[in-house]
């Protein structure tokens, strides 16, 4: 990464790292787009299982995983503050930390997810199909938190092209998998959704070891020494990038949690609702990975400019890359609104969920501005390592306003099932108004304080 001095360079410089992060976050998504659409052909009642399966998975996984994050602000905050010597000990802490929890989630997964399940008012099909799909992903958890810091690290150096090249050259393997497990290919069983797990956990250790590969052998990575020599644990290393990270993690959750908090509600309905939930969010998802991807590059320019002290700079950045999330999902709401039906076609063939599923996207529709506000807002305030009142705002946001609003209309009104989907968007809405105020504040307070700005 190099200073700008123009907002065109700003645009350009923004642009060389965020495009291959929006590349990367679609392919890795695009994971588990394919286990939902893959297993929605198989049958009704595996998409519903590796609905229920993902809705207990992603925000455990989004918010741990979430806490490693903390790695890119302080990578690159020590890079614009020219501390590179310190970069090493950020890195390799951060993997201790990464293995060290996944051990803790496969240890609690093996605890409750089947008494979870067991509560849960599902089919007993849609049952076995989630708590399979659930095992076979375990087997990946390690190597995919690994990953997240070692892709933190390189992301954080500017070479986001980097992890995108490792992503798409697994992403087609992981198609190939689902097939095979899914449709009981090269004399395989089919394993309906489950095998789309299966697929999962051996992309996942892929993506860890050509990554290590690449940091191990490859320069600039390889200039900081991070697998060449040995480290103990440094437990103010770890105390550092939990007190930015725990923050970042929760936040991450809180909004996760909701969507899989709305699914498992769902489950008291039938499975075709189940189904056409699952896609219209999926897709839903797919889309909110622009927002994020641009919100993941604002804390890598952000957390540059401020490590350096140009808080304008990291003001210019922060706007402008709100600015484009808003654009961007302003056209990506129009046409998702106009070929619904088609996009509803895609994940399955029962034409009462595609229905359904279409109806779901028009409130999907709604909810897209206000993440594209929340979430790139949410990337500018962690490149300032500002996160504390981000936990509190989204915690209130998504659980205090958007999930008993959702629950009451559901309830208590005729809206039934799209209730919920009306209380997700009063959540991120409120997230959205909160979060841009505390950015403004920040900003200000940071411009106030720095010499000459």
């Amino acid at each position: 990464m190099e200073q700008t001095f123009s907002l065109k360079q700003k645009l350009k410089q923004f642009s060389i790292i965020l495009i291959p992060i929006l590349v990367t976050q679609l392919g890795l998504f695009a994971m588990n787009f394919f286990d939902t659409i893959m297993s929605g052909q198989y049958s009704t009642a595996d998409l519903a299982g590796v609905a229920i399966g993902s809705s207990l998975w992603m925000p455990v996984f989004t918010g741990l995983s979430g806490i490693l994050l903390a790695v890119t602000p302080i990578v690159a905050q020590l890079i614009g503050g020219k501390k590179e010597m310190y970069v090493k000990n950020t890195v390799i802490q951060g993997i201790y930390l990464a293995v060290i929890m996944a051990i803790i989630i496969l240890i609690a997964g093996f605890i409750v997810v089947n008494p979870i399940l067991s509560v849960m008012n599902i089919d007993s099909e849609v049952r076995r199909v989630a708590g399979l799909y659930l095992a076979a992903l375990a087997v990946g958890i390690i190597p995919l938190f690994v990953y997240n810091v070692l892709r933190s690290f390189i992301d954080a150096l500017g070479f986001t092209r980097v992890t995108m090249y490792v992503t798409l050259m697994s992403l087609p393997l992981n198609v190939v998998f689902n097939y095979i497990l899914i449709f009981g290919k090269l004399g395989l069983p089919a394993l309906g959704g489950v095998g789309a797990g299966v697929a999962s956990a051996i992309t996942y250790w892929l993506i860890c070891i050509i990554s290590i590969a690449i940091v191990h052998r490859n320069r600039p990575f390889s200039e900081y020494n991070v697998f060449r020599i040995k480290a103990k644990a440094d437990f103010s290393k770890w105390k550092e990038i939990l007190l930015i990270g725990i923050p970042i993690g929760f936040s991450i959750f809180f909004e996760t949690s909701i969507f899989s908090a709305v699914t498992l509600f769902m489950s008291v309905y039938t499975t075709e609702v189940i189904a056409a939930h699952q896609a219209a969010i999926n897709f839903s998802s797919f889309l909110y990975m622009i927002p994020l991807s641009i919100s993941m590059a604002l804390t890598i320019v952000v957390g540059f400019e401020a490590g350096a002290g140009r808080m304008k700079d990291a003001r210019t950045y922060g706007y402008m890359g709100v600015s484009i999330a808003v654009l961007i999902a302003a056209t990506g709401g129009i046409l998702t609104f106009i070929f619904r039906d088609t996009v509803a076609g895609i994940y399955v063939t029962d034409q009462e969920v595609i229905k359904l599923t279409a109806q779901f996207l028009i409130f999907a529709v709604l909810f897209q501005l206000s993440d594209a506000i929340q979430a790139p807002v949410q990337g500018v305030l962690r490149g300032y390592k500002d996160v504390n009142i981000t936990l509190i705002m989204t915690m209130i946001s998504y659980w205090v306003i958007g999930l008993p609003v959702g629950y009451i209309l559901a309830n208590y009104t005729e809206w039934t099932y799209f209730g919920y989907w009306i209380g997700l968007i009063a959540g991120l809405t409120a997230g959205a108004i909160t979060l841009t105020i505390r950015m403004v504040i920040i900003q200000r307070n940071k411009m106030n304080a720095a010499p000459g700005q």
